[in-house]
């Protein structure tokens, strides 16, 4: 089966970069669509529109399209070609407007998807005969299996109307990447926390699953969470006795890891450090990262090669590549005085973003001094340096014009390598 890919060349901010090429579960979005479809791919070939697609792709092959934009699982794959293969005519994937994990979390600050009735239609379509049949597909339903899953309480003293906070977590999932919010959905709530739901749902049905877990666990005199079964470590991994380390975890290669470290449900890529004292919750650490004694992550992804210094704390936050945070800085994550927090979204106009709890998001090649703090869903664009001399807090979004550095720049120079789209 032929792969046609239609690029969307619109920057996803703070990052001034296609949703393309930012990471999710550890990898770039092109890099994990491909290796999703890999199983049905026997080429593939990129165009810049759908026009461009049609001058070039004239033969009457099987094809599978998409944007390149787009996160989704190897389930949500498996049962759209399954089911388009047997109806054999051209159709369009799209799912209910009411599913809850597309509705709660996909449908905000999303402006691409196409309603018809209601149905929402995503920019992905299977062919038989070739993509000259784009115009007769018809749409092809899909259930996401969505489960609601609830992480803690919030305490009626701080915020009565709330309660439990909870989220959808899909079994197919599917996320249209147009804000950097997307890049936390997709990352933890429909990666790291939906594949964690997706075990422990095994394991209550399964029950030659739950016991290889026991027999492994008896087997290595570890607990359950803490067995090479839902624990996998990588090559050259120098891990303290004392860390303690559950599942499901994924570690990488060359991983450095102190003593009285806690890691639970994370996703650790290679040549990562992480010091003595650090906790890890539902978070995603990409190769390179680097994170000194007491650091803490709480459903919050890093990007390759960035550092977060001692004391520091983030919460559903996603940084940026190259990136520093200076120690003891922290970012909040709930609005005390209550409501749905709202971020920048699309053409620099600021939207609601349907969570309740949410960190901030800081770009790639950023500096960040030591004892801010930075106020729910606020956002820190590419290449800006904050000092920290005239403010500490944080409360609104930082562009590449309020950078720190500028009066600077003649003494320290520092490079611009994440312009935005319009070259501003």
């Amino acid at each position: 089966m032929r792969r046609i890919i239609l690029k969307d060349t619109s920057h996803i901010a703070p990052f001034n970069e296609p949703a393309r090429d930012l990471r999710v579960q550890n990898k770039p979005l092109w890099l994990w669509q491909r290796d999703v479809l890999s199983e049905y791919v026997t080429e593939e070939r990129e165009y810049e529109s759908w026009h461009e697609a049609h001058q070039f792709e004239t033969e009457p092959i099987e094809s599978f399209v998409h944007r390149d934009n787009l996160f989704f699982n190897r389930e949500l794959v498996d049962e759209f070609l399954d089911r388009a293969r047997k109806l054999r005519r051209p159709v369009r994937l799209a799912f209910r407007a009411d599913d809850p994990a597309i509705a709660t979390h996909v449908r905000p600050l999303t402006h691409s998807l196409f309603e018809q009735g209601n149905l929402l239609l995503a920019d992905m379509w299977y062919l038989p005969q070739g993509i000259g049949q784009d115009v007769d597909a018809i749409p092809l339903k899909i259930d996401t299996e969505a489960r609601e899953r609830g992480y803690y309480h919030v305490p009626p003293y701080m915020a009565t109307d709330f309660g439990d906070l909870v989220y959808q977590l899909p079994r197919k999932a599917f996320v249209l990447v147009e804000n950097w919010v997307h890049i936390f959905v997709a990352d933890i709530l429909f990666g790291t926390f939906a594949s964690s739901a997706n075990i422990e749902d095994r394991i209550n049905t399964d029950w030659l699953y739950k016991l290889k877990i026991l027999s492994r666990s008896l087997y290595e005199q570890k607990q359950v969470l803490a067995s090479s079964e839902l624990v996998k470590i990588g090559k050259n991994a120098n891990i303290d006795p004392s860390a303690v380390i559950h599942g499901p975890t994924t570690i990488g290669d060359n991983v450095t890891i102190g003593a009285g470290v806690v890691i639970d449900n994370c996703v650790i890529g290679n040549n990562v450090t992480i010091s003595q004292g650090c906790q890890l919750l539902l978070s995603v650490v990409s190769d390179g990262c680097f994170l000194p004694f007491r650091a803490a992550l709480f459903m919050t992804t890093m990007m390759e090669n960035t550092m977060v210094a001692q004391n520091t704390c983030l919460q559903l936050c996603v940084l940026g590549r190259d990136s520093f945070v200076g120690a003891g800085t922290t970012f909040t994550d709930f609005n005390v005085l209550g409501g749905p927090l709202r971020t920048i979204g699309k053409h620099g106009k600021v939207e609601e973003t349907n969570l309740l709890v949410l960190g901030g998001c800081v770009g790639h090649h950023c500096r960040l001094a030591s004892g801010m703090i930075i106020y729910p869903a606020r956002t820190v664009e590419s290449d800006v340096v904050l000092l920290g001399e005239d403010r500490h807090i944080i409360t609104t979004a930082v562009r590449y014009e309020d950078s720190d550095h500028h009066p600077h720049k003649d003494k320290y120079p520092y490079p611009r390598y994440y312009p935005r789209k319009d070259g501003v």
